[in-house]
């Protein structure tokens, strides 16, 4: 049936029971009639313990079906949910719960069972939109949860504005999609994904874990047409060998998704040349949501950019004193939006820290060309100052991973008496590939015609394995503080 006027899960699991809404790791299928009852039940469960409007649920939880009901019973009745590392310590997952008060916490042992037990499946009063708070990867000190106001209306009434929203950014529509979840859900654009694939009709397809073959599989198995991933992914996909990718279909794919962070232009260029112009990209944060967006064919046009202010979406580039700055020039990244703001979680100064009035800053620095369009250089926490000049370590990362000995790289800035710091480059060699001197002369070698002289590394070290999280993001300031302590 045609489901495209029909205003997101709740109302198109009502109409077409029978549609087909997940597969789960392990290959079992749960229909939109199946989901929604349980949904249902979960939801009348969570009210039978005492939750109202505004209370907070948490969810440690792996991907799979639990985590996917916990995330659309609480869209149902006006909670928050908050998503948890199941990765995290005992006392990592300790400090979130408490911080978050949540009432109630699911985790991976009891599951949503106990929730669903006797409860009705049919559709629970009252209902009203909740929201997912969450909390943020506290790279920098401790995490925190970004809350945005609840809506006081039924899902119906605000679903349509997000699902607009992300046709308009990546081309999204309802209808018989096939959205393919490879990364945890207990991150922001996962989570947000999967939440939305089910309110646009898709059948939501979860991968056990990101291996390149798995994925590749997975999706000429299932004809998947829609996917979120993250750079390392495609560079690890890259990596197989020719006669391994001519192997799968990757045909069906015609929105695959990126954002998290930064994609070196040749990994990006040669997954378009394997899979056709398919890849968006997105720029923002779990505070800012979607900022900025570009389409593959723009994308083709100006290789680098991270794209133009999505709808509803304002865009500055600020000096340290808060004047604006000119095309071409880099500075700090603001953005505004109409789609309403957010607050940290108990923590109105750094809420405050992060704004000038109603702008917020990811704490990027970047620069808008004459059409607006963003590009890039780093993080502001991230940023080389050697001899006085500014040094983007994301620009030599992506002049290294360009070489097929590395697997993956991490460039930081070491102190430094004379230059005020050093350009250090961490390097994890390929499978089969040995360090040493010579590998070192070959990647200053390989950087000479890529980069400037004075951004080359002044010391390549090796090392077995950098800490990536699940979404691909590496903490450079862990990775510093271990050279440092080792050297």
């Amino acid at each position: 049936m045609d489901i495209s006027a029909l205003p997101g899960f709740y109302a198109i699991a009502g109409a077409a029971p029978g549609r087909l809404a997940v597969i789960d790791a392990d290959g079992s299928s749960t229909t939109y009639g199946q989901l929604l009852a349980l949904v249902n039940q979960v939801s009348h469960g969570l009210r039978e313990r005492g939750l109202g409007d505004g209370d907070v649920v948490a969810g440690v939880l792996p991907n799979g079906l639990d985590a996917v009901v916990m995330l659309m019973a609480t869209g149902q009745i006006g909670l928050y949910y908050v998503p948890v590392n199941w990765h995290l310590t005992e006392t990592e997952i300790a400090y979130i719960v408490a911080d978050c008060d949540a009432k109630l916490v699911v985790s991976a042992a009891a599951g949503t069972a106990g929730l669903a037990e006797g409860q009705p499946a049919d559709a629970p009063g009252g209902r009203a939109a909740g929201a997912v708070m969450w909390y943020t990867s506290g790279t920098t000190g401790f995490p925190k949860g970004v809350q945005r106001k609840l809506p006081g209306a039924e899902p119906e009434a605000v679903v349509p504005l997000y699902t607009w929203f992300l046709g308009e950014v990546v081309d999204l529509r309802p209808g018989d999609g096939v959205h393919l979840v490879t990364s945890p859900m207990y991150h922001s654009a996962p989570c947000a994904h999967t939440q939305f694939a089910l309110h646009l009709g898709h059948t939501v397809v979860i991968a056990p874990r990101f291996e390149p073959e798995t994925v590749l599989e997975l999706v000429g198995r299932h004809r998947v047409t829609n996917a979120m991933m993250v750079p390392t992914m495609f560079h690890r996909m890259l990596q197989l060998p020719g006669e391994v990718r001519a192997r799968y279909d990757v045909s069906s794919l015609e929105q695959v998704i990126h954002t998290a962070a930064a994609c070196p232009v040749a990994v990006k260029q040669q997954i378009m040349d394997w899979w056709g112009p398919v890849l968006y990209e997105y720029y923002g944060s779990t505070e800012s949501t979607i900022a900025f967006s570009v389409k593959p064919h723009d994308w083709l046009a100006r290789p680098g950019t991270v794209g133009r202010p999505a709808p509803t979406f304002e865009a500055r580039i600020l000096d340290e004193s808060g004047a604006e700055l000119p095309p071409g020039e880099p500075g700090l990244v603001y953005v505004k939006s109409g789609l309403g703001g957010f607050e940290y979680r108990k923590d109105p100064a750094k809420t405050a820290a992060s704004m000038r009035g109603e702008w917020y800053t990811p704490g990027d620095i970047g620069y808008l060309d004459k059409d607006g369009f963003l590009f890039l250089c780093d993080r502001r926490t991230d940023l080389i100052v050697s001899g006085g000049v500014n040094i983007y370590p994301a620009e030599i990362e992506a002049a290294l991973l360009e070489h097929p000995a590395v697997a993956d790289v991490a460039v930081i800035g070491v102190p430094d008496e004379e230059w005020g710091h050093n350009v250090v480059a961490l390097v994890e060699p390929a499978e089969g590939v040995t360090p040493g001197d010579g590998l070192t002369a070959e990647l200053l070698g390989h950087c000479g015609p890529r980069i400037a002289r004075f951004k080359h590394p002044k010391v390549i070290a090796y090392r077995d394995k950098l800490p990536r999280t699940p979404t691909g993001k590496l903490s450079r300031s862990k990775v510093r503080q271990q050279y440092l302590d080792e050297a």
